[in-house]
């Protein structure tokens, strides 16, 4: 008999369908206006990111040696021609969406972005005065470019205008001293680059057309095994605007003669661009700011401070007598922080460990280490400087903390550090004690209001002591962390979940109940895919919720008939990990920061831990069935990846964001779900 073979949706593709998921969010009529407008500022940004890091990649690898190419993708021409007609669809679904559906709406509001074509004679007075007095003097601009030396000035993300002035391009930089959106009346905005628009076309008597470069900014390459990463990275930050071009979006409307010269000048070829609508790098749509949106936004929703930590005078205490859980947006990061923080000025802690991955600039769980080392605690901390687009906020607080005395290690060759874990070492009077945190995201109060993660805080035993030497290991004092409860990448992580389905086959086998549900971000690593599609044979139920990649085909006849994948894309960014088992009745469930890549399987420092109080374990039980059950924002992942949603609920506060949060609440008059 021959034998069946496995297939896979492309990584790249799925991202794309994740962020058509993000532009039904924008398109969904049943959100507010406001929230809408914020999903299509995160379009674009998601666009843009994935311009400078995935499609730069995929460049870097057609210019390896075949051998190694074919490892990694097959065939990448073909593969960017897909990614390119893939996103001129979702930029011509965007720019319709905006401009014919969202903008007029608003406008019928009273909340006004106008285009140049709406500009009565008031307006384009505005913008002759504005021009005069606060931008002629200063604007950048330069003629058709031809030495190679000259087109390093187009900057990564940068937004010009085109013009074509006696058989040269004339490139003009919009000033970033200036706001994107001027309001010329109360709620009535206008573009900067229309503004700019009016006058200088009228002093060229030529059109002009947007344009913005990305460039290379992947920073991270897998085989960079030598040298101090620090300080190639620190060199790599100030090089990010001069790398190659992955993409350069123009105007669709622009004429094929000017794309000519655009080809000549900056050294690309029409494999280069993508066709976008007339304005660009509309992420900046997150400034903008009309007044009084209230009847337009969101309902509100506050995190809820722990009621019952809040009753312990001491959350060490608390931590002694059981573990806890907090699940962020929906309840308040503040715990964690004064976790930090009463760990620091306690005169029993001795010892504070943590791994700072995402970090923010005013981070107070960085500031509450710093008064840990001037209380005479011993910190150490180990500073993830490959984290994307965060690099610089870490290493600022690498530099405070190693000033201040603390033990910093910083991410070395070859490894990542991506889980979000901490350890507190105390001495009690009864003896010691220690104390470990273990999150799904990161150590950072502004992500915590829109990240939807989970944070466990433990002082049990099984779990400490691993902590303890999962530090160990960081700082090298162990080659490897010898565990038996938690699952820690790159040594055990891949090889305890592929055990624990496997048990799951075996009992299917047997003829007894098997089961798995999953909630990750990604699902990228073959070797995990293949070990699902072989439960799903052996007839193991499995219910899998991704919110971005998912290279998984659900639903096939002989391969994945018994794998059903949603994902949900809500006004918060789920972003928690779960692994749960059925285990012949007796379930078992891991929660952490290891998605099912194979970066994070075998290239990072990841860590599982499993959840062994039984309260907490119904908590996460009960919100992931909620949200396998959500009809509002719930997608199905089919074999095409097409997006349907799997309920048409119209009122946007039943979904599953909504309901868990009236739940932890206890005000859940709007929770219909069923018993679980």
């Amino acid at each position: 008999m021959e034998k069946k073979k496995y297939v896979y949706f492309n990584r790249d593709l799925s991202w794309l369908r994740f962020n058509h998921r993000v532009l039904q969010e924008m398109q969904d009529e049943r959100n507010p206006l406001m929230e809408r407008l914020k999903f299509a500022a995160i379009f674009s940004s998601n666009l843009e990111e994935f311009f400078e890091v995935r499609v730069s990649s995929i460049r870097r690898i057609k210019e390896l040696d075949k051998s190694l190419r074919k490892k990694l993708i097959t065939k990448p021409n073909r593969l960017l021609k897909t990614i390119k007609d893939d996103i001129n669809e979702l930029e011509a679904q965007f720019t319709q969406s905006l401009f014919e559906g969202l903008l007029p709406q608003l406008s019928a509001h009273g909340y006004k972005l106008l285009t140049s074509a709406d500009f009565d004679d008031s307006i384009v007075e505005f913008c002759k005065t504005y021009y005069e007095e606060k931008v002629k003097g200063t604007l950048e601009y330069v003629s058709h470019l031809v030495s190679e030396e000259d087109r390093l000035f187009i900057k990564s993300g940068e937004k010009y205008l085109i013009g074509k002035v006696e058989n040269q391009l004339m490139f003009y930089k919009l000033p970033e001293d200036h706001p994107r959106f001027l309001e010329v009346e109360t709620d009535k905005f206008i573009f900067l680059d229309d503004l700019i628009r009016v006058n200088i076309e009228k002093e060229h008597s030529t059109t002009f057309y947007g344009l913005k470069a990305s460039r290379d900014a992947e920073l991270y390459i897998e085989d960079e095994f030598s040298g101090n990463l620090k300080e190639k990275i620190e060199h790599a930050l100030t090089n990010r605007n001069t790398g190659q071009f992955s993409t350069v979006m123009v105007d669709n409307a622009m004429p094929s003669e000017y794309l000519d010269l655009l080809y000549e000048a900056l050294d690309i070829s029409e494999v280069d661009i993508i066709f976008g609508g007339r304005y660009h790098k509309l992420k900046d749509l997150f400034g903008l700011q009309f007044s009084d949106t209230k009847d337009h936004e969101m309902e509100s929703l506050e995190p809820i401070r722990s009621h019952p930590l809040a009753c312990y005078h001491c959350i060490l205490t608390a931590m002694q007598e059981k573990d806890w859980l907090l699940y962020f947006p929906y309840e308040s990061f503040e715990e964690v922080v004064r976790f930090v923080e009463e760990a620091s000025s306690h005169p029993d802690v001795k010892i504070i460990k943590a791994t700072l991955y995402r970090v923010s600039k005013s981070s107070a769980i960085a500031k509450a280490l710093l008064e840990a080392l001037k209380n005479g605690k011993k910190v150490c901390v180990f500073i993830e400087t490959k984290a994307r687009f965060d690099e610089s906020n870490n290493m600022y607080w690498g530099e405070k903390l190693s000033e201040a005395g603390a033990k910093v290690i910083y991410s070395y060759p070859g490894i990542k550090v991506h889980s979000k874990i901490m350890y507190v070492k105390a001495e009690h009077p009864y003896g010691v004690q220690e104390y470990a945190y273990v999150g799904t995201g990161n150590f950072n109060e502004k992500t915590s209001k829109i990240y939807s993660d989970y944070g466990l805080m433990t002082a049990n035993k099984k779990i400490t002591s691993e902590i303890g030497r999962v530090f160990q290991m960081l700082e090298r004092k162990v080659i490897i962390p010898q565990v038996k409860n938690l699952l820690i990448s790159p040594f055990k992580t891949r090889t305890g979940l592929e055990d624990l389905i496997q048990n799951e086959i075996d009992y299917a086998k047997d003829g007894k109940e098997a089961y798995i549900m999953f909630k990750m971000n990604s699902l990228q690593d073959r070797k995990m895919i293949k070990s699902l599609y072989k439960a799903s044979k052996a007839g193991v139920k499995i219910k899998l919720m991704v919110r971005g990649i998912c290279c998984l085909i659900p639903g096939v006849p002989g391969m994945s008939e018994n794998i059903e994948v949603i994902s949900i894309v809500d006004r918060f960014l789920e972003h928690g990990r779960v692994y749960l088992f059925g285990n012949d009745g007796q379930e078992l469930m891991y929660i952490g920061s290891a998605d099912l890549m194979t970066r994070n399987l075998d290239h990072r420092v990841e860590v599982l831990a499993p959840i062994l109080d039984q309260s907490i374990f119904s908590k996460i039980r009960r919100t992931l069935m909620m949200q396998f059950e959500d009809n509002v924002k719930t997608r199905i992942l089919d074999a095409e990846q097409s997006n349907a949603y799997q309920g048409q609920e119209s009122n946007y506060r039943l979904s599953s964001q909504h309901q868990i949060y009236h739940m932890l609440d206890g005000k859940n008059n709007l929770v219909k779900t069923k018993s679980t």
